[in-house]
């Protein structure tokens, strides 16, 4: 039978390895780069990283672990963010306006989309907002449509994951298709109410 305290000790060295791994690297890292590195199969690295966010779970721990899209990311816990920025000198943290919101909203939930497309939605021009949340690093390019003078197509970051606290696309709340009924007639409504005057 294997020596227990041996057992004991190569957990925790592969503890240290992944913390050391996960804190390095600054941005996610998909399980299997990190299983690769530290020579065990994913099921015992992933045993080992749910070991470590419960321990972060602790509030005597000013970081925590995350997953995103079946990858690991080291980060500050939001609740140290007005400590930090104190050192740091980094602006206070950005503000979502109901129009950025709104077009957060539509390239999360239709991407890749165009910049023609989100406005065909909204009704109105998007340069701003869309500008607004590449600088927020809430979305970005992620490759060029098919069409005449080749668009950018826009997706969610892993930024946008973190900051809404989702783990991957797949969290996205469903949208109640009686609601956009709802919606969509008191839009009518107002147009014509508008055309009438």
């Amino acid at each position: 039978m294997e020596d227990i305290s041996k057992l004991d000790e190569e957990l925790k060295l592969l503890l240290a390895h992944v913390e050391a791994i996960l804190f390095t690297m600054g941005e996610a890292v998909e399980i299997s780069r990190i299983a690769e590195a530290v020579g065990h199969d994913e099921d015992t690295v992933r045993k080992v990283i749910r070991n470590l966010m419960e321990r972060y779970e602790d509030e005597s721990f000013g970081v925590q672990i995350i997953e995103l899209n079946g990858a690991f990311q080291m980060c500050t816990k939001a609740s140290m963010y007005e400590t930090i920025i104190k050192i740091t000198n980094v602006p206070k943290k950005f503000t979502l306006t109901d129009v950025l919101l709104e077009t957060l909203s539509i390239v999360a939930y239709k991407q890749p989309i165009t910049k023609a497309e989100i406005e065909a939605i909204r009704g109105v021009n998007s340069d701003h907002s869309v500008n607004k949340l590449l600088e927020y690093n809430l979305i970005c390019e992620v490759g060029r449509k098919n069409a005449p003078g080749r668009p950018c197509m826009f997706g969610t970051t892993e930024e946008f994951l973190c900051n809404f606290g989702l783990a991957s696309l797949d969290e996205l709340p469903e949208i109640n298709q009686e609601k956009i009924e709802e919606f969509k007639s008191e839009a009518e409504d107002e147009m014509q109410l508008t055309l009438d005057i």
